[in-house]
């Protein structure tokens, strides 16, 4: 495993996102939650990962509780990282509710503690506050937000009154939104951006075309209409031709492209022990220059239809034929 450092926190490049975790919408059931996850985790910590990365909401907390399970016994070997959801920012109502996320992690502080969303109705000032007090009562270790543009980020470091470690954001080779503004502040401040849905949702496997779409959660994404399926295959295609020449898959190359960035790591999630192992190879998968710049034209070419223009098509692929 390879790691990074920023501000003085070191971290497996490839981390552990756990959504999947009791989460009812990615349909792994309660049999997975309560085994699978286990041995999932459990494998991560073997294989030098240390970040593990949850929330409050995925499956209500039984995500939280899947990860303490796992890491019974091997707390020094795991940073965990939890989420809030901000919905009432005020500092009664933060503290309950980060108590009680330690609580089910089974934990008696949290490494890094993020805001999982930005409030549009309440200023970020109350919120991060009360994280500067849980920080001085050895709650929280570290403070980190997530979906956060720039000058929020800047905001909540301004009102925390000293570093926000890291901007948890959607960041891959199919959503590259985040090198605009994110990736560069972060490099230049001894910031981090984890970057979740690291393969798009399975998108950059090369497992999906228009005759083999997903099902569950990821049915409602754009990437997974059949035309955006389509305008992938370029990608996919090159992807696939850097991975036959290392004898890996083009899921292992695309996070091998997306570690490649200074101050950025990958915390891609996983259904089996087998996955997990798969992911944490690309850690040690050396690209070329120009490789990396193939792969970079290809994802610059891939320009899927998102958003409202989406909106149409993805209720036409719901309805039933």
């Amino acid at each position: 495993m390879r790691y990074t450092e920023a501000s003085g926190v070191r971290l497996s490049v490839i981390g552990l996102g756990t959504w999947q975790f009791g989460s009812p919408e990615w349909g792994y059931g309660k049999d997975f939650e309560q085994n699978e996850a286990l041995r999932i985790t459990e494998r991560a910590l073997d294989l030098g990962i240390n970040l593990i990365d949850t929330a409050e909401v995925y499956g209500f907390g039984r995500s939280e509780r899947a990860v303490a399970k796992a890491i019974k016994g091997r707390r020094d070997q795991a940073f965990i990282a939890s989420k809030i959801m901000p919905v009432f920012p005020f500092e009664p109502v933060i503290s309950q509710r980060a108590r009680a996320s330690a609580r089910r992690l089974g934990v008696d502080r949290i490494d890094l503690y993020q805001a999982h969303w930005p409030n549009p109705v309440f200023p970020s000032r109350p919120l991060f506050q009360a994280f500067a007090r849980l920080q001085r009562e050895g709650l929280i270790t570290h403070v980190g937000v997530s979906n956060y543009p720039l000058g929020r980020w800047k905001a909540a470091e301004e009102a925390l009154g000293g570093p926000v470690l890291s901007n948890q954001v959607q960041y891959s080779l199919a959503e590259r939104r985040p090198e605009e503004e994110l990736v560069p502040w972060a490099q230049a401040n001894d910031r981090l951006i984890i970057a979740y849905s690291p393969l798009a949702q399975g998108l950059l496997s090369g497992r999906y075309d228009r005759d083999h779409r997903p099902g569950g959660v990821r049915a409602m994404r754009p990437n997974f209409l059949p035309a955006n399926l389509d305008r992938a295959r370029d990608l996919i295609e090159t992807l696939s031709t850097v991975a036959e020449a290392h004898g890996s898959t083009p899921s292992q190359v695309a996070l091998a492209w997306l570690i490649r960035q200074p101050n950025v790591v990958a915390i891609p999630g996983a259904s089996s022990v087998a996955q997990l192992e798969s992911n944490v190879a690309a850690a040690d998968l050396d690209l070329t220059d120009e490789e990396a710049d193939r792969i970079d034209v290809a994802s610059k070419r891939f320009k899927p239809t998102s958003g409202l223009p989406a909106v149409p098509s993805l209720i036409r692929a719901r309805l039933p034929v």
